[in-house]
Order: C-alpha cells, then structure tokens, then sequence
C-alpha cells in the first residue's frame, strides 16, 4: 500500500507577515541601493506637497486660520458705511450655530499684520461674539491670504464681493469710487467708475456718477447717506450743480438731524423750495397733457455722463432730452441736426 505525503500545515499569519528586505552580502541587511532610492523617493514626494502648498497660499487657494487681532481692518477705505444691527444679529447666530462658512480675503502686510480686502461684515461679527463670549473659537477667523496685483485690484475685489453678497445704495457704490480717486488708486471719476464698476450696465454706472457730485459736496455734513434713495439723489445733484451746495450744506449743519427721517426733510424740503421759486422747464406739450389734473412735479430723470465734458439728461415721462457740458458748440449742434434729419 503506497504512502500517503504527509502537507504542511498552513500558515495562518501569511498575509499580514511583512516581507523580508532584500539581504545584502552576508549579513549586512539591506543593499544601500535601496535605501538612498527610498529616501530619495519620499524627499520628492514632500518637495511636491510643500510646493503645492506654497503655490496654493501664493495663489489665495489656502484657508488659514488668522488671529483676529492681526486683522487690519481700515486697510481699504470701505464702502459700507451702515451696519444693519439686525442683519448683525443674523450673522452672529449663524456663526454661533454652524461656525464661519466663508473665508474672509486678506493680504499679508509686514510685521504679522493682514490687511482686510473683503469680508468686513463677517470679521465684525467675529470680534463681537469673541469680546462677548470670550470663547477660543471666536478668536480666530477663516481667511484666504492672497496677493493683489495693485491696490485697483484689491479695491476690485471688495467691491465685487459687496455687490454679490449684499446690495449697496448708490451713494456708498459713488462714494468708495470717489475715495478711490482721492487715495489715488484711479487718475479720474470716469477711470474709478470703469474700474470698479465695468460689469455693471452704463446707465447704472452712469448714475453712481452722478452720486460722486454728492459725495464730493456733502460727505462731511450728512450722517444718513446711505438712506438717500436714487430719485432724491438724483435731483439733489441737480440742484447742486445749479449752485446749491452752500446753502445746503449749512442748513444740514443747522439742523444737526439725530435720525435719518430728520436728515431726509432737509433734503427734501430744500427741493421743494426750489422747485417753487422756479418753475420746472416743461415742454409745453407736457404741461397741455397735464392740464386739469393739478400741479404736477417734473418727472424723474436719468442722466448719462457721455464724455468728461458732456452730460445728457432724460425725463422720460415728459419727453425732455437735455445735452450740458463744455463739449456743447456749434459743430456738435450741427452733428446733432444732421443725426436727427437723417433718422
């Protein structure tokens, strides 16, 4: 009877058992070979990740967790001017809740120090609830480091993010473009307007435009601009430009408004008065149209600045077209009359 071979019994630990080095000569472990390759190996690996990491900070890619202290708010001149408390409250209990979502943007400065581009609304919100809780987790905000090619650009960015995440009135959009031009970021309004606000359609840039007329005449006196609504602003600047500024400015001084309601019968009340001493140009087919129907107040207009040296105006309800400026002669005229003959 043939004999049976006797197995050898398997070997339970063969999968997780590591694999033994490659010897070298008679006992001298592994061959050097493979060692410089295994070292040589993982420093390339962590010279990738590392530079990956700097081009990723370098590129404003890389969230980090600032301290707040090291924020330099006032590093731009904002275009927020109002803090909405209730909009603040709002944001205070969703950071509490679920923590900050969104970086803020900043740029390195010397000395430890980060200038703010955008995100005031959000670092605001973080320094009241850290001096009110007093918890660590306030102490520190969320923030892409990045590095503007010049202060246009980093302007450019502020005022993006604002007219993405929450509207502005047209007197805060005109006045961060007329601080703008005085920081001498832009050369010129027209060069701000562009640069600042280019995706925007031209007659709301237009309009932001005329409000620099108003910033560049009142800013020091009024306390509750942003409450100015386009209308109102709009005529403002016109009685401005026919010679109102002084007038105006000291009867805000006089009045000395505690509330924006006070501040807002000031204005209104000195278009009024105007309006009274000097009855509105109205074509004489606009007021045969409102005949019979009581005194009717020019409609609003809309005014489009075409060049540096001229402006057009349009009250579209009465049919009025109006050209100013220094560019307003004889051979535009005649441009003008045989554009029309033309059409």
């Amino acid at each position: 009877m043939a004999k049976r071979k006797r197995l050898t019994p398997a070997q339970g630990d063969y999968l997780s058992a590591s694999p033994a080095p490659a010897a070298g000569p008679a006992g001298l472990g592994p061959a050097p070979i493979a060692s410089v390759a295994g070292e040589a190996a993982s420093a390339a690996a962590l010279a990738e990740l590392s530079g990956a990491l700097q081009a990723a900070r370098d590129e404003g890619r890389l969230i980090e967790a600032l301290p707040i202290g090291a924020i330099a708010a006032g590093h731009l001149v904002r275009d927020r001017i109002q803090l909405d408390e209730e909009e603040m409250g709002a944001l205070m209990a969703s950071l509490k809740a679920r923590g900050q979502q969104t970086p803020i943007e900043v740029v390195k400065l010397e000395g430890g120090r980060y200038g703010l581009i955008s995100g005031w609304r959000r670092l605001s919100a973080l320094t009241r609830l850290h001096e009110e809780t007093g918890e660590a987790r306030f102490a520190t905000v969320k923030a892409l480091v990045t590095a503007p090619e010049s202060a246009e650009a980093a302007y450019v960015a502020m005022v993006e993010e604002n007219e993405i995440r929450a509207g502005l009135s047209h007197y805060e959009r005109a006045r961060i473009a007329h601080r703008a031009v005085a920081e001498g970021v832009f050369e010129t309004d027209r060069a701000a307007l562009q640069g600042l606000y280019g995706a925007a359609p031209r007659s709301k840039r237009s309009k932001i435009g005329s409000f620099m007329g108003l910033v560049a005449a009142l800013d020091d006196v009024l306390r509750y601009p942003w409450t100015i609504s386009e209308k109102l602003g709009l005529a403002l600047v016109k009685r401005l430009e026919e010679g109102g500024a002084e007038e105006l400015r000291a009867r805000l001084e006089r009045a000395d408004a505690r509330s924006s309601a006070e501040e807002l019968a000031v204005l209104q009340g000195m278009l009024e008065e105007g309006e009274a001493h000097a009855a509105p140009d109205v074509p004489k087919g606009a007021v045969n149209r409102a005949a019979g129907k009581g005194a009717k107040p020019l409609p609003d207009l809309t005014r489009y600045d075409i060049t540096a040296g001229l402006v057009l105006r349009h009250w579209p309800e009465s049919g009025r077209i109006e050209l100013a400026g220094e560019q307003v002669d004889e051979a535009l005229l005649a441009d003008l009359k045989d554009w029309l003959e033309r059409r």
